[in-house]
């Protein structure tokens, strides 16, 4: 048995026209116990101004009314966001059109011969409407923490490539500098050396120099790609040959087109998506083959990276520390893309970002500023 709280009195509304009806239905509340303030309206206007001005715990309503029904009434309640209960209190309504009436979003209705059931159905209605208030209040939070989440995976996205970009310049212009410089001196010291041991040690110095010049650059090219700024068929080509050079895997690359004019937000996260994508592919997949196809056809940027390797078993997808797969996700999520990965063990993988290229974005497209990291 559905109970209320005997020390909640209910703000009733009664759309009712038979003075009789309404007093029986105000005696049958009042002998259950159930404490309640019970206003009587007869016509549409003004059940329209009542719930306009105050708020009800529950509506009451006959279905046939003189010259309206109970949806009539029920169409003004149904469009306020913090509606009350509505049910049904008639004799005049067939089973069928109660039916249809509740699939309108009607909470319940009642025969005026089975009186005695209100106070029980009032109570389940008050019931069932206040669960569902909580439930639409909780996919309420639940869509504000999430579009929260978003607005700070997006911040820190832009928070970590200024970072990127900020250390890509102290590399350019303080590292590697002073380390190229540094080897020119080393050159000259060995140049101008008449002793052997003297000019062995240089040339050795000069060469770790070298090295280190090297490394200095690959790891500013990784923080902040220069080779965006000549587009993203260009980086991405880049990034595959690379893969190539470094683990003799086959990488082709097929592009719809030479240029692709998109905003530089959506080329940065195609290019991370597939930096992340053949990183992955060196370390797991054992595969003989890769593939790259680029499109920006019919309004939509498509980037897959596929191979024939060894595949991802589908427990290791979701996995809750795969951060790598799921900072996927969440970049496409920024520019309002999304990510699909297919695989099956033992017959490779394939990871597709699709981005939808609006107007707005494309009008927006620029160069991705890398300051001085070149």
């Amino acid at each position: 048995m559905v109970t209320i709280a005997s020390d909640q009195t209910l703000s009733i509304l009664h759309l009712e026209d038979s003075l009789t009806d309404h007093d029986l239905t105000a005696r049958t509340l009042k002998r259950s116990g159930l404490r309640c303030e019970l206003l009587r309206v007869d016509s549409l206007p003004e059940f329209q101004r009542v719930t306009d001005q105050q708020p009800f715990d529950i509506i009451l309503a006959d279905y046939r009314l003189p010259g309206f029904t109970a949806l009539d009434a029920w169409a003004h309640v149904a469009q306020k966001p913090q509606h009350p209960p509505f049910v049904l209190l008639s004799g005049a309504i067939g089973e069928a059109a109660a039916v249809d009436a509740m699939r309108l979003g009607i909470a319940d209705y009642l025969l005026k011969d089975d009186l005695q059931r209100l106070p029980h159905v009032i109570a389940r209605a008050l019931e069932v409407h206040d669960a569902r208030r909580s439930r639409e209040q909780a996919v309420a939070e639940l869509a504000a923490s999430e579009r929260r989440l978003a607005d700070l995976t997006e911040h820190l996205q832009l928070s970590i490539e200024q970072e990127r970009a900020s250390i890509a310049r102290e590399i350019h212009d303080d590292i590697g500098g002073a380390l190229t410089a540094v080897r020119f001196d080393v050159a000259w010291i060995g140049r101008h050396s008449t002793d052997a041991a003297m000019q062995e040690h240089a040339t050795s110095a000069a060469d770790m120099l070298q090295h280190a010049i090297g490394a200095s650059q690959r790891i500013m090219m990784n923080l902040r790609p220069p080779i965006l700024e000549q587009g993203l068929v260009a980086a991405v080509q880049w990034l595959a040959a690379g893969f190539e050079r470094r683990t003799g895997v086959p990488a082709r690359v097929v592009c719809s087109s030479e240029t692709m004019h998109t905003a530089s937000d959506i080329q940065l996260v195609a290019y991370r998506t597939a930096q992340e994508a053949l990183t992955n592919i060196s370390k797991h997949a054992q595969a003989r083959k890769v593939g790259i196809d680029l499109s920006d056809r019919e309004g939509v940027l498509t980037l897959e990276v596929s191979d024939d390797g060894r595949g991802i078993d589908t427990q290791m997808l979701d996995k809750p520390k795969a951060f790598g797969l799921k900072g996927l996700h969440e970049r496409a999520r920024t520019v309002g893309g999304w990510l699909d990965i297919s695989s099956r063990p033992g017959h490779g993988t394939s990871v597709i970002l699709s981005v939808p290229l609006t107007s707005h974005a494309q009008s927006h497209a620029q160069p991705l500023d890398s300051g001085d990291a070149q």
